[in-house]
């Protein structure tokens, strides 16, 4: 990706763009399209006043198919300019995700999750004809069925106070202070919570990955880039809009050292082997490990197995044995006490590994 184009906002049609840019070449696409409202005439709250809605050019197509073959023009742009193992998150309503999905695996695009973005402040529905729209959904996709995508899954599960991240995020509208104003009003009219995009960004991209977003409007998605120590490649139509986020881009900075905004895989750590703890000294050849609830116990052999009963096996088999489980990972499985404290042994890895790094 040359360097002139990292971290700048390009004006211009988003397909003619990302068709310039190199193939192959960013490491996530963002994108929040026009969803083809299709409003029929404006809409006003029960005291007569004018919802402020998106009633703008780019939002408004001659009808399904001109829609369906602007969605497809721009995301095969994407797809070109995104890295093989690279993924694309792309949000939307009922107006148009349904049809931007179907595009999406049309054209080769890898689901991995639908997530939906539940508004904790939603706009109420003022004619009182339908259900209050108090949801967006978000598509996540891989390049491709192959791709090994980036997944960050700790990171989502430290962030949710260590259970699982679910598929369901409750997460406020943009409001406050935030909000970007023009003349008293908002300056744009779809602008998305810093909240959201940092745990989109946060979930599948590392430090210095490159973040594509075609329609940059208010510039979110790069002030989470940026104060997350990623790269990002903004493209934008309306002069306006750009002028607006590059002034908010230029008082973003980033919000701490590098070292405390990676997110490593367990892939990206070192592997550390069982016997590392002995050959350490952290364990002894003969200790006695049990489980937390000292139900099941095996001794420590000289070569980094374990023993019980006979059986005689890796860290893992040894626990899925006394379990009668198919697998176990037994990091988190074994424990050892000492002066009373039931320490797992995962807790020794990763002092070794602090010390390895």
């Amino acid at each position: 990706m040359p360097s002139d184009v990292e971290n700048s906002i390009l004006v211009g049609d988003c397909i003619e763009l990302m068709n310039s840019l190199p193939e192959g070449s960013v490491d996530m696409v963002f994108a929040d399209p026009p969803y083809n409202l299709q409003l029929g005439g404006d809409l006003h709250r029960p005291n007569n006043t004018k919802v402020d809605g998106v009633d703008d050019d780019w939002d408004r197509f001659d009808g399904f198919a001109a829609y369906d073959t602007f969605s497809r023009e721009w995301l095969t742009a994407a797809r070109r300019v995104l890295k093989p193992n690279g993924t694309l998150w792309v949000i939307g309503s009922y107006h148009n995700i349904y049809r931007v999905g179907t595009v999406l695996q049309d054209i080769g695009f890898w689901m991995l999750n639908d997530v939906v973005w539940r508004k904790t402040n939603p706009m109420p529905n003022f004619r009182g004809r339908r259900f209050t729209n108090a949801h967006e959904t978000l598509l996540w996709c891989a390049k491709s069925q192959d791709s090994k995508y980036r997944f960050n899954y700790d990171a989502m599960k430290a962030l949710n106070d260590d259970l699982q991240m679910r598929s369901d995020w409750l997460l406020p509208l943009c409001t406050g202070g935030e909000r970007l104003k023009k003349d008293g009003k908002k300056a744009h009219p779809t602008q998305k919570p810093e909240s959201l995009l940092y745990r989109v960004v946060l979930s599948s991209t590392d430090v210095g990955d490159v973040i594509l977003d075609p329609f940059f409007g208010s510039g979110t998605t790069g002030a989470v880039a940026k104060k997350l120590g990623r790269k990002y490649i903004g493209l934008e139509r309306d002069t306006e809009y750009a002028k607006l986020a590059e002034k908010r881009l230029s008082r973003t900075q980033r919000v701490c050292e590098e070292e405390f905004l990676r997110t490593p895989t367990k892939k990206d750590l070192p592997r550390v082997p069982f016997g590392r703890l002995l050959e350490s000294g952290m364990l002894q050849p003969g200790q006695v490990l049990t489980d937390n609830r000292k139900r099941h116990a095996a001794r420590v052999r000289a070569d980094g197995t374990l023993i019980t009963d006979g059986f005689r096996g890796s860290i893992h088999q040894v626990g899925a044995y006394v379990q009668k489980a198919p697998a176990c990972n037994g990091w988190q499985f074994w424990y050892v006490e000492k002066k009373g404290e039931m320490i797992p042994i995962d807790l020794f890895r990763q002092q070794l590994r602090a010390e390895i790094h």
